[in-house]
């Protein structure tokens, strides 16, 4: 009843019920097409579109369909030869992929009726493998850019960071470097988790090098600031952090960038500047998206409260603002003009330096080169809440129901998407999304891919012992990510690890989907860890996630002590943890011996010669795509993430790597932890 009435359906006695039942039907009896649909390629010769006739008219109908391709061209049909309830009208000569938008008119006698319909036409699959690899088996590196150490960045891993790493890959001979999600956050307070963004079609300014902005090459004024005792200093401290400080950093970078922002606006508003026209393509090919979330961001730079203090909430502004297509909103852009703009640049270049990282793939023929992470949702203060506030239930909370993993559920406090909406907008928040992540990448992993399947929904402030599924329109969104998959280019990974409905492996093999697998859940009946030969040829392998310990955590029970500390486990269960963990142990090693990647049965391996056995174990799987973990790599004992604890027992996402990106290449443990599957030429 709760997930219901979140979606404005009120059945909370049996005649309300009836009277939304009823309220549905005539809904759809008064639609003359429904408002979208997605169909393969494949069945377009067969595909009938259904129009229904209006109730109460009788007899003959005249009409017209008008159907405009994505490309332009008009088709204008006529419409007649209505039956009883409907006519099933063949769509001739559309056999092209792609948006098509159709208009229909119906006239009776004196009356007419009009409905739209968007036609998707999609391919039968993904981009798979064999089209990006030609059947060649491939490793890459993941990483927490936020995470990475080097002597020049400000104390976060940035895009020139970035670059380093895409070098190591070839170095390594790797094909890809896959990501944390780069989505925007405040990066203030508790507001740091890519997995719930402000926005999800946006990147986090943090990730810009400040040093690499073309202007401070001529702005005085910011190499003055920049090169200050009081600057190098704060610098200092930030690069010998342990652990990224957020607010500190995105301060210190908002003081040079604006400074940079005002040399750009001196310099580069004559129309033949090069730069200011690639500004003015970038905001056209944005379009006024890009417009709301720099009003957004400045007006969480301008709303605060009775004492001073900025409103983290946009729910809590002034009613009038909570509207971004209000008058005041208007006012206020007017107003602060330079520093909507301001918002704008900062996007702008932070795409800019995103460009020249993925050209280096090509420099250094990576076949995937960077590979993205797209978050299941956003924060529910988002820029995406603000902007598209009909498509979010109030109320209702994104999570996951009790399982192995977590005995009361998850309660992930992110809004949920309703998908009669998302439908009624022929999903273009969809469309809109999936091109934002595969903006510079070639391959794109979504985390939680069963929610395009079915989503576990809870009720605002409830566990995750109080939810329930919720279905989707699987077919309809994985037939539009197949579309922008093939248009990209760009190979697909579905994150469907728990629980599994039975409808899922089938549906990620038919779209073409790589399916992920862990190696600390691959294990036998016994408890053994499941041999190479039997991971499938269509999946993405990896020892771990951000969400598990390390290979060093793992071998060590720090996720074990931690969670004892923590107070998620008793001291019984811990006690227990730790014996079944030496156990899984002994099985670890059984299975690189057995597999050929660990040698001499009577040694007990280092360390860092266990996680380069776990690496070749990875790569000689016939898994498609092996990702071996930066975190592991250099040894990380510590989690990155601890699932469902606050930020005031576990500092998540914030601990940094202690290696440097300049001595990855000369680390003793990097190169055994590498694997003696790796090419060994400099």
């Amino acid at each position: 009843m709760a997930l219901l009435g979140a979606m404005g359906l009120d059945v909370a006695t049996p005649a309300s019920a009836q009277a939304v039942y009823q309220s549905m039907r005539a809904e759809q009896a008064n639609a003359i097409v429904a408002p979208c649909s997605v169909v393969e390629l494949d069945f377009m010769p067969r595909h009938r579109m259904i129009i229904a006739r209006p109730a109460g008219w009788t007899g003959s109908i005249r009409g017209t369909m008008v159907l405009t391709y994505e490309s332009g061209d008009v088709l204008r049909i006529d419409v007649a030869g209505f039956g009883e309830r409907s006519l099933a009208l063949e769509l001739p000569g559309c056999d092209k992929l792609g948006y098509h938008e159709i208009e229909i008119e119906l006239c009776h006698g004196t009356q007419t009726r009009s409905d739209h319909h968007t036609l998707v036409v999609v391919p039968p699959s993904c981009i798979r493998p064999m089209d990006v690899l030609g059947g060649r088996r491939v490793a890459g590196l993941t990483c927490n850019l936020y995470a990475v150490r080097s002597t020049r960045n400000w104390g976060v891993g940035d895009v020139t960071d970035l670059g380093t790493l895409l070098r190591f890959c070839r170095h390594c001979d790797f094909d890809f470097i896959g990501l944390n999600p780069l989505h925007a956050l405040r990066n203030r307070g508790i507001d740091i988790s890519p997995y719930a963004p402000q926005s999800r079609l946006f990147r986090n300014l943090l990730y810009i090098d400040v040093e690499a902005v073309p202007e401070l090459a001529t702005c005085a004024e910011a190499q003055h600031m920049l090169a200050s005792d009081e600057v190098q200093r704060a610098l200092s401290q930030l690069r010998c952090s342990s652990h990224v400080q957020y607010d500190q950093i995105i301060e210190l970078k908002h003081c040079i960038l604006r400074l940079l922002h005002k040399s750009f606006l001196r310099e580069h508003t004559a129309f033949h500047a090069q730069r200011y026209l690639s500004y003015q393509s970038y905001l056209h090919e944005c379009g006024p998206t890009l417009g709301d979330f720099a009003r957004f961001c400045a007006l969480h730079d301008h709303v605060v409260d009775a004492d001073g203090k900025s409103l983290t909430s946009w729910q809590d502004w002034p009613a009038q603002l909570r509207n971004p297509r209000s008058a005041a909103v208007d006012v206020f852009a007017q107003e602060h003009a330079e520093t909507v703009d301001y918002h704008r640049f900062l996007q702008f270049e932070l795409d800019r330096q995103l460009a020249r990282a993925a050209k280096l793939v090509d420099a250094y023929g990576l076949a995937i080169g960077v590979y993205q992470d797209l978050a299941i949702g956003c924060a529910r203060n988002s820029f995406d809440t603000w902007r598209s506030p009909e498509i979010f239930l109030h109320g209702i909370d994104l999570g996951a129901p009790p399982d192995d993993y977590s005995a009361t559920g998850q309660n992930w406090g992110l809004p949920a998407v309703d998908p009669h909406m998302l439908r009624r907008q022929a999903y273009r928040p969809w469309v809109e999304l999936l091109r934002a992540s595969l903006r510079h990448a070639k391959a794109l992993r979504i985390d939680h891919v069963l929610g395009l399947f079915r989503q576990f929904w809870i009720p605002a402030g409830c566990s995750g012992t109080e939810g329930a599924y919720v279905r989707f329109p699987v077919d309809d969104l994985l037939g539009i990510l197949a579309l922008e998959s093939v248009r990209a280019t760009a190979l697909i990974v579905g994150e469907d690890l728990g629980t599994v409905s039975e409808d899922v492996p089938g549906a990620m093999k038919k779209w073409g989907l790589l399916s992920s697998r862990v190696l600390y859940f691959e294990r036998t009946a016994d408890g053994s860890f499941a041999p190479a030969a039997s991971y499938d040829e269509n999946t993405f392998v990896s020892a771990n996630t951000h969400d598990m310990a390390t290979l060093s955590g793992f071998w060590r029970g720090r996720d074990i002590d931690l969670k004892h500390q923590l107070g998620v486990i008793t001291t019984v269960q811990a006690d227990e943890a730790r014996s079944k963990r030496v156990g899984e142990r002994r099985h670890l090693l059984a299975r690189l011996r057995a597999d050929g990647v660990l040698a001499s049965e009577h040694q007990e391996p280092t360390e860092a010669e266990l996680r380069g056995a776990v690496h070749d174990f990875l790569r000689i799987t016939p898994a498609a795509v092996a990702a071996l973990s930066l975190e592991d790599l250099v040894g990380e004992v510590e989690p990155v993430n601890v699932p469902g604890i606050g930020p005031e027992r576990y500092s998540s996402w914030t601990r940094r790597l202690h290696v440097s990106l300049e001595t990855l290449r000369t680390e003793p443990d990097v190169a055994l932890s590498l694997g003696r599957l790796r090419r060994r030429d400099s």
